[in-house]
């Protein structure tokens, strides 16, 4: 009986996170537009030469997809924990590293899931073949999630905090630098046509360890800041 209420309270909690994310439209819309705006202003400074563009393509759009999920990181508790929420929820019958889990999974719903969507859209600027893209979109898709599961310690530690965006990003932005290379270097890869499926089984680890061990610092840290 208790799995089942675990299980439908997770439910619960990602629904809504999406929903009050859809409904105040800053949390996606901001993370989409900068996102467009960051990687789209690369090519219009440095010109239509298609080898120098190819070449940056990989860096650019991971930098721009780290930065834009940071941006949305100090409301995934910080909301909760101003109205009361957060409370409630670490009282409740579910454990709270599944509570943590379930709205890291709606933040990435929210926030890398658009991402996801829009890279392959934006990664044409670049003249990128086919096959890169299906890479880019393969890279993120296994990365978004662990810049998601890593930045939520960040923002469970920052819980409260006044500034929290700024110390979010001096705390987590050194974890989420082996993403980068990693993303980077699995698109740099295809497009040199070398083998890249070591780089995405690599994002596939860092996904599951931070998707085990995430929850469990980031509900640490909610729990000492609460008490």
């Amino acid at each position: 009986m208790q799995s089942i209420s675990a299980t439908h309270i997770i439910t619960s909690i990602i629904k809504r996170d999406i929903k009050l994310a859809l409904r105040r439209g800053s949390d996606t819309s901001g993370v989409v537009f900068f996102f467009i705006l960051v990687v789209s202003l690369f090519p219009l400074a440095i010109g239509s030469e298609n080898k120098l563009l190819m070449q940056i393509a990989p860096g650019v759009i991971w930098v721009a997809a780290l930065l834009s999920v940071m941006l949305s990181l100090n409301r995934l508790f910080n909301d909760d924990y101003q109205d009361g929420v957060l409370e409630q929820l670490v009282l409740s019958s579910c454990p709270l590293e599944f509570i943590v889990f379930a709205k890291t999974v709606a933040h990435w719903c929210y926030t890398g899931l658009i991402l996801l969507i829009t890279s392959p859209i934006l990664a044409l600027q670049f003249n990128l073949s086919g096959e890169s893209i299906k890479v880019l979109f393969l890279a993120l898709l296994i990365g978004t999630p662990t810049l998601s599961f890593i930045g939520s310690i960040g923002a469970a530690l920052t819980v409260g905090l006044k500034s929290s965006g700024t110390l979010i990003s001096l705390l987590i932005l050194p974890l989420l630098i082996p993403v980068l290379i990693l993303g980077t270097l699995a698109v740099d890869a295809a497009i040199s046509d070398l083998p890249y499926s070591v780089y995405l089984y690599l994002l596939i680890a860092m996904g599951v360890l931070s998707s085990f061990f995430a929850p469990l610092a980031s509900s640490h840290a909610i729990r000492i800041i609460l008490d």
